[in-house]
């Protein structure tokens, strides 16, 4: 049995790969902030299961106590960790030039440090298993737009922190993962007062993360759009 850790993993995204996980036999451990949300999460992984355990923790991944506790409900069996949560920042979003810094350094907590402080927790059995990290990322980290500076900057960092890992670490799978837009929450509150029912359901976009992580090629960054293309599909084994 192949256990996950996907962080954020009580709605959107995170929640729909734990599902398609969950149906495919995997253990799965993830977080939330929103407790009723958590345990709607639950209550749907079990219906999708076939008995294997199915764990959540209701926290903030950015509070050490709730890093250990995640860690610990995963174990030393880890074949994959999808650090998936993530702060928007302020909403709507300002300008760099009149970005709070607390705000800032909020974001820079969630996106960028906390995935780092969960990374080196697991990274032990990673190394053993062999297994997979997953730092899911944005077309913000790597693109000029207006009110993305904070969001943006700190998908940059992560994508950077993604890049070292994947030579300092060479018996683990490191991807940095680009769903691109997706009809979320926090895509919402970027988005406040818009129509973003033409953005593709989370669901959709799982399966390019699964044919990644089946496929299983080396580390680097790689987008959905291009893992859904018929193109690179066929070059895989």
């Amino acid at each position: 049995m192949h256990t996950a850790l996907i962080t954020g993993g009580s709605k959107g995204f995170g929640l729909a790969l734990a599902e398609s996980l969950a149906a495919d036999g995997w253990s799965v451990v993830i977080d939330g902030r929103d407790g009723s949300a958590v345990d709607e999460a639950v209550r749907r992984l079990r219906g999708r299961s076939s008995g294997q355990p199915i764990s959540a923790i209701v926290g903030d991944i950015a509070d050490e106590t709730h890093r250990g506790a995640l860690a610990r409900a995963a174990g030393n069996g880890l074949d994959l960790v999808v650090n998936n949560a993530s702060t928007l920042g302020p909403s709507p979003q300002p300008s760099l030039a009149d970005y709070p810094l607390d705000e800032y350094r909020r974001v820079l907590d969630v996106n960028v440090v906390a995935p780092l402080a969960l990374t080196q927790s697991v990274l032990p059995g990673l190394r053993q298993r062999r297994g997979t990290l997953v730092n899911i990322t944005s077309d913000a980290a790597v693109e000029g737009y207006a009110g993305w500076g904070g969001y943006g900057s700190s998908k940059a960092a992560l994508e950077q922190l993604s890049n070292v890992l994947a030579v300092e670490e060479p018996d683990v799978h490191v991807y940095w993962f680009d769903p691109g837009d997706m009809r979320t929450e926090m895509h919402q509150a970027a988005f406040p007062g818009e129509d973003i029912s033409d953005r593709p359901l989370p669901e959709t976009v799982v399966p390019a993360l699964r044919r990644l992580l089946t496929s299983a090629p080396t580390s680097g960054r790689y987008r959905a759009a291009e893992l859904l293309a018929t193109e690179f599909l066929q070059t895989q084994p």
